[in-house]
């Protein structure tokens, strides 16, 4: 891909991401605050975890992404200061919406230079902006089938959910 193809998809990718954030902070808020210790499995995340992996690592691949190397993971334990849904939609939507500011001053040559994660993966640097939209959807996904487990609503994300007055009142 030339840098004027990498400049035009990051506008569309970062687009996307940034129509994802009111969704994603719909599900953080959906959260009952009092539960978050849920989990389905012994293998699964608690739902204050998942929400904490989200919220921290969206953020971290893409400002890694716009400083042109990743870094060491986040620490997602309590002394992360994410302690339940309001912390994490404060502090998701304000660095993501920085984040994205920061992709979008790049250059197409930034944009399609190679970068390393983990010392496992190399690609270009648009890939990985791909890669992050799909993690934030994928385990939003995950994190919204514990919300109802919970003993909460899942929120209208593409559309309405059982639990939205509209597909309440389309009697769904």
């Amino acid at each position: 891909m030339n840098p004027d193809h990498g400049k035009i998809v990051s506008e569309f990718l970062l687009h996307s991401i940034e129509s994802e954030i009111p969704r994603t902070t719909s599900v953080f808020a959906a959260l009952p605050a009092d539960r978050l210790d849920h989990k389905p499995d012994e293998l699964s995340k608690t739902a204050l975890g998942l929400m904490r992996h989200i919220a921290l690592e969206d953020v971290y691949f893409l400002e890694g992404i716009a400083a042109g190397q990743f870094g060491p993971l986040p620490d997602d334990s309590d002394g992360c200061g994410l302690m339940n849904p309001q912390d994490c939609v404060a502090q998701y939507s304000a660095r993501m919406t920085a984040a994205i500011g920061a992709l979008r001053a790049l250059s197409g040559e930034d944009l399609v230079k190679d970068l390393t994660f983990m010392g496992a993966w190399q690609m270009p640097a648009i890939q990985f902006l791909a890669m992050a939209a799909h993690h934030s959807i994928h385990h939003r996904g995950q994190l919204t089938t514990y919300i109802r487990a919970m003993g909460g609503k899942v929120p209208s994300i593409y559309g309405p959910s059982a639990d939205t007055a509209i597909a309440a009142a389309a009697g769904a």
